[in-house]
């Protein structure tokens, strides 16, 4: 992936708990759940004596809340990255709004998003696929281009230091 011209990152993925429910369904649960796999990730690291210089958790669930008397649901995908020096900054995907339909079967019915996106789109397996925003948004924003902008935008304080901290050139240390 590279994120800015002069900075190339090698990406490997695992598969961590988040320590929140199976469907986030708060901003801080989103958040929390992202910073819990990077926890994940550090102990992980440890115990296999590597170096690491970036630890990135990915969370996507809903982000609920009440306007004007009415509940109102977005899908939202959060990065959250911290460096070997301990540096960390959050971002967030577009929010994309839930129907009404989708949301009622996860938040009161209590069925887990996955199954839920499947029911509601009448396929099979569309997390691993274009996931809900694919859904959505008939794939204008597919899955992974949801959690690329978390991640674009958790990394900009990383690539882009000078404009975050005022000081030097913006490239990464």
């Amino acid at each position: 992936m590279a994120l800015s011209a002069d900075w190339q990152i090698e990406v490997s993925g695992f598969d961590v708990a988040a320590g929140v429910s199976h469907t986030p369904t708060s901003r801080a649960e989103l958040m929390a759940g992202a910073h819990g796999r990077v926890e994940a990730l550090i102990r992980q690291a440890g115990q296999r004596v590597e170096a690491w210089r970036y630890f990135v958790g990915l969370e996507g669930g809903f982000d609920v809340f009440e306007e004007n008397g009415r509940r109102l649901v977005l899908l939202e995908s959060w990065a959250y990255v911290r460096d070997e020096a301990g540096r960390e900054a959050y971002g967030r995907s577009a929010g994309i709004p839930v129907p009404e339909a989708l949301s009622a079967d996860v938040l009161d019915r209590g069925v887990e998003l996955s199954q839920a996106i499947d029911a509601y789109s009448g396929a099979s397996g569309v997390r691993d696929q274009q996931g809900a925003a694919g859904v959505l948004t008939r794939n204008l924003i597919a899955r992974e281009e949801a959690f690329r902008s978390a991640m674009i935008a958790a990394f900009a304080p990383f690539f882009n230091d000078a404009k975050f901290t005022g000081r030097g050139s913006s490239s990464v240390a």
